[in-house]
């Protein structure tokens, strides 16, 4: 089985994050997706960062009822910080009879030279990549490992609507019924 993973925050998952997974596991050569929820970017800043086990609950929320978005918590269990290079390795050992491609933004693929052994990564895993807006250009975009995929542009961001629930806005169709509900359950981001 061909298995795309969408590592993230999910800070909170959103219906961008379900768009691109969605997408991604109905109209590549994807059988599935793995979102699979990430501690702490490497090349991020903590901020407001919540649990990462509330953040793991609202994915598995968001994708119950999903055949082909399933949800992975590998990264919660590895030692930190979380390299993707390292979580692959991982992934590749525990499930052989996968195989692993990652979908990444086009964001990521313009930063994607920074990361911990970015070549070995090129050359073992096919990335899919969907569009940013204003990261149209990346180098790496003709390289034979990379994809550019059609996916729906999407202007959604967790910031945002973080940004929009400590400002008392109301989220409802950004985020899943399940999730809002969680999210208001638990005062997150207020």
């Amino acid at each position: 089985m061909k298995i795309g993973l969408l590592f993230g925050s999910f800070n909170p998952i959103h219906i961008g994050h379900l768009i691109i997974a969605n997408y991604m596991a109905n109209h590549t050569k994807l059988d599935k997706v793995w979102l699979v929820v990430s501690p702490q970017n490497p090349l991020k800043k903590y901020g407001d960062l919540i649990n990462m086990y509330d953040r793991l609950e609202m994915a598995k929320l968001a994708t119950d009822n999903s055949t082909s978005i399933e949800v992975n918590d590998v990264e919660l269990r590895l030692p930190q910080p979380s390299y993707t290079i390292d979580t692959l390795t991982h992934l590749k050992e525990k499930y052989p009879q996968h195989e692993f491609a990652l979908i990444m933004g086009s964001d990521n693929l313009i930063s994607l030279p920074k990361w911990k052994n970015y070549k070995l990564i090129l050359r073992d895993y096919q990335i899919f990549v969907y569009p940013r807006p204003g990261y149209e250009n990346a180098e790496l975009a003709s390289h034979p490992s990379v994809t550019i995929t059609m996916t729906p542009l999407m202007e959604l961001s967790a910031t945002f609507i973080r940004k929009s629930i400590a400002e008392k806005k109301n989220v409802q169709y950004f985020v899943p019924d399940a999730v809002l509900e969680f999210i208001r359950n638990k005062n997150l981001y207020s």
